[in-house]
């Protein structure tokens, strides 16, 4: 099997001499990243380096095929969501799905959000103590308003996969978004307006 899209990246970033924790790395990879065409989604779930999970947790990061219960309602939506868990939900949980940004948005919030982490190893006992209290709380948030989703758990069509911390900033920006009845841009324009 050829290497996964996060191997490729962090070994590029090392070639750069980056340290993927800093500021100047995760602005690197989202440029590289956004550059990126055709990632195959089902590989992505399926590579090794991710964790699968029956039930996400609060602070971590997920990615999985998604068919809302709700769709013909929507103005639109994901089908491949990457979200940042806040809290579980009757009978699913609630998250911010990342791809609802524009990319120097998602870096704004992605950044203050970081500064929420338990620590600063970013291994599996990294995870970010957000809140939906703690997000409404402050301007440096307010880019979460748009991502802000309730997700169903019956609804989920694929394997729940976590990201982990070290894998973060290159997830946060693969163009990996499966929007549906939009486009990309006609989403993030809207996701503008309200931040």
């Amino acid at each position: 099997m050829a290497d996964s899209i996060f191997t490729e990246l962090q070994a590029a970033a090392f070639r750069e001499g980056l340290n993927p924790r800093t500021k100047k790395a995760r602005e690197w990879f989202r440029k590289k990243a956004r550059g990126l065409t055709d990632i195959n989604k089902l590989d992505l779930i399926s590579d090794d380096r991710l964790t699968q999970l029956s039930a996400p947790a609060p602070g971590q990061m997920f990615m999985f095929f998604y068919d809302p219960k709700t769709k013909k309602k929507l103005p639109y939506y994901d089908t491949f969501p990457l979200i940042l868990m806040v809290e579980t939900a009757p009978n699913g949980f609630y998250g911010l799905n990342l791809h609802y940004l524009p990319p120097v948005l998602r870096a704004k919030l992605f950044d203050a959000l970081l500064e929420t982490a338990n620590n600063r190893k970013y291994n599996d006992s990294t995870k970010l103590k957000i809140s939906y209290s703690l997000l409404k709380s402050t301007e440096k948030y307010a880019a979460f308003k748009p991502t802000f989703k309730q997700y169903l758990s019956g609804y989920v069509k694929s394997r729940i996969v976590r990201v982990d911390a070290p894998e973060w900033p290159i997830a946060a920006f693969l163009p990996t978004e499966s929007f549906r009845k939009a486009g990309t841009q006609k989403v993030w324009s809207d996701s503008r307006k309200m931040v």
